[in-house]
C-alpha cells in the first residue's frame, strides 16, 4: 500500500468522509421524523390516511435506492422550476438528501410503528384517564417508551443508510468512496485507495454494530 500517496490525499479523503457523515446524520434525522409521521398515519383510525401511508411505504420499499437517487437528482430542479417559475440550482448533495430522507422514511416508519405497537394499549388509556389529550399521551407517554425500545433497530437502519450513501457516486457527489476512487485514479493507485475506503466503512460500521449490541444487551437485562 502506497502510504505516502494516501497521506497526500488525506485532506481530500477527510473532506469526503465529512460529506458522507453529514449526509448520514441529516438523512437519519429527516427520515426518522417523516417515518414517525408515517407510522402515526398508518396507525390512524382514518382508513384513507392509513391507506395513503401504507401506499407510500410499499412504493419506496419496492423501488431500488439508486433509482430514487437518480430520479430526484433529475426531478427536484424540474419540480422547483414548476413551483417557482425560476431555475433554482440544486446541488447533488441537496438532491441526494431529499432522496435519502424520502426513501429511508419508509423503513423508519415500520420500525417506529412496531415500537409504538409494542407499548401496551393500557398505558395510552391510563394517560387519557389522567386527563391528557390523545396527542399529549402520544408525545409524553407512548413515543418516549417506543423510541427507547426501538433504538437498536433505528441504529441498525442507520448503519445500513451509512453504507448506502456510497450509491451517490451515480450523481457525482464527492462522498468518501467517490473521493477515494477519484484520488486513486489521479495518483495511479486505485486499489490502495479502495482498500482504505473499504476498511473505513468496515470499522465505522463495526463500531456502530457493537453499540447496537450493547444497547440490546442492556435492554434484555
Amino acid at each position: 500500500m502506497d502510504f505516502p500517496a494516501l497521506a497526500m490525499a488525506a485532506p481530500a479523503l477527510w473532506s469526503g468522509l465529512l460529506v458522507t457523515l453529514q449526509l448520514t446524520v441529516l438523512a437519519v434525522a429527516g427520515g426518522t421524523l417523516l417515518g414517525t409521521l408515517l407510522a402515526l398515519l398508518r396507525l390512524s383510525r382514518q382508513p384513507l390516511l392509513a391507506w395513503l401511508a401504507a401506499a407510500y411505504v410499499n412504493l419506496f420499499r419496492a423501488v431500488p435506492l439508486l433509482l430514487v437517487i437518480i430520479w430526484f437528482y433529475l426531478a427536484v430542479p424540474l419540480l422547483l422550476r414548476a413551483l417557482t417559475g425560476e431555475d433554482t440550482p440544486v446541488g447533488a448533495f441537496g438532491a441526494c438528501l431529499v432522496a435519502f430522507i424520502l426513501f429511508e422514511a419508509a423503513f423508519f416508519c415500520e420500525v417506529v410503528r412496531a415500537g409504538i405497537q409494542s407499548i401496551p394499549r393500557g398505558q395510552f388509556n391510563a394517560a387519557l384517564a389522567l386527563g391528557l389529550t390523545p396527542g399529549q399521551s402520544l408525545r409524553r407517554v407512548i413515543l418516549p417508551q417506543a423510541f427507547r425500545n426501538m433504538l437498536p433497530l433505528l441504529l441498525q437502519q442507520s448503519i445500513i443508510l451509512f453504507q448506502d450513501t456510497s450509491l451517490v457516486y451515480a450523481v457525482g457527489l464527492g462522498d468518501f468512496l467517490n473521493t477515494a476512487r477519484t484520488q486513486g485514479e489521479i495518483r495511479g493507485e486505485l486499489h490502495p485507495f479502495l482498500l482504505l475506503a473499504g476498511l473505513v466503512y468496515f470499522l465505522l460500521s463495526l463500531a456502530a454494530s457493537r453499540l447496537v449490541r450493547r444497547l440490546q444487551t442492556g435492554q434484555a437485562r
